[in-house]
């Protein structure tokens, strides 16, 4: 049996066991030396504007050490840098970077699947000319905010294709780099094709990039390998059983677990209600057990003190409002409600709960 179908107490345990390994993974002393040694090769920060589907996971696909990419996420991977909250996380880790002698790579990701459209992005409803669409606008934002010029800040259209886990890499004049499809000669040579496909990236920049890229060709030779033993499964079925609302949940990377939902959009009783609906229609269909769901909210706090203590009562708002919006439009589904209130230690990726 899966975790999906396990009772749902087994569920929330099997869900905070993950959390703590991830967090004893993340502050190991190898994985800790791993990535000061990647970011003294690699300076240039990167953050991923990225959908919550749980095939996403830009870390595993790129094989990048633990901590060296800054997501920010949101249920149907939709953004837009006008939201006051998103605007300001993003403008502030910009000026922090900055600050530190660092250029910023903002990567602006979509997804979807070559085998069958309806593997794409639920958010999109599977229409991946509308998710690349929408990338594009994003870009355009980022370069009005912080400057068309890129020789700071540089926004970065890269698609992923979930069957093989395979990035593909837009330039700005439409130009494509297809990961999935280089040959043995164009791999080698993968430092021109970047030059030529992004010239005005700076070159720095492009060399902090290319270990993603050669990441993401090793991936890919490892899935095909799964493809060819038949251990590749493309699960397409929503079985969705929480609800994960603010931020700190890069542990969590399952398929069809949760649907994540950034504290970002300015109606968040929207993305809620969405949510809530999906796990409502799984246990209609028999897909997850009617036993229970869960509310999971966490805020993530830099330091101990006024920055923690912000951070709960962030976390505790999140909260209360998310299971009002359920109470109101799903109260059969209430009835079957766990909520769980967390805070995210950034330091050290430790999920604390501040209530039971």
């Amino acid at each position: 049996m899966t975790i999906h179908g396990k009772p749902i107490q087994e569920r929330i345990d099997w869900l905070f066991d993950l959390a703590d390994r991830h967090a004893a993974n993340f502050g190991s002393p190898e994985a800790t030396l791993a990535r000061q040694r990647y970011l003294a090769e690699h300076p240039t920060a990167i953050a991923v504007l990225k959908c919550m589907d749980g095939r996403v996971n830009i870390p595993v696909v790129t094989n990048t050490p633990v901590g060296i990419l800054m997501p920010f996420r949101n249920l149907g991977g939709r953004f837009d840098l006008g939201w006051p909250h998103l605007g300001e996380v993003l403008a502030n880790h910009v000026q922090r970077m900055v600050n530190a002698g660092r250029r910023v790579l903002v990567i602006i990701n979509y997804h979807f699947s070559q085998g069958d459209p309806q593997r794409g992005c639920a958010g999109f409803n599977h229409d991946t000319a509308a998710a690349i669409a929408h990338t594009l606008e994003i870009r355009q934002q980022v370069e009005t905010i912080f400057g068309s010029g890129h020789g700071t800040v540089y926004p970065l259209v890269v698609g992923l294709e979930t069957d093989e886990d395979a990035l593909i890499v837009h330039g700005s004049k439409g130009e494509k780099l297809e990961l999935a499809n280089l040959t043995a000669s164009e791999r080698a040579n993968l430092d021109l094709r970047l030059a030529a496909l992004l010239p005005d990236m700076p070159a720095q920049m492009r060399h902090d990039l290319l270990p993603l890229l050669h990441g993401n060709l090793e991936h890919i030779d490892d899935i095909r390998a799964q493809i060819r033993r038949n251990e590749r499964l493309l699960d397409i079925e929503h079985r969705e059983w929480m609800i994960c609302l603010g931020r700190g949940f890069d542990f969590l990377h399952t398929p069809n677990v949760a649907l994540i939902i950034g504290p970002y959009s300015p109606n968040l009783a929207e993305p809620i209600h969405r949510a809530a609906g999906i796990i409502q229609s799984n246990m209609a269909a028999g897909r997850i057990p009617d036993d229970g769901m869960l509310l999971l909210t966490s805020a993530p706090y830099d330091e101990i003190g006024v920055d923690r203590a912000r951070a709960e009562v962030k976390s505790r708002f999140l909260t209360r409002f998310a299971s009002e919006v359920i109470r109101q439009e799903f109260p059969a589904l209430a009835e079957k409600m766990t909520i769980r209130t967390a805070v995210l230690d950034w330091h050290s990726r430790r999920l604390e709960l501040i209530t039971r």
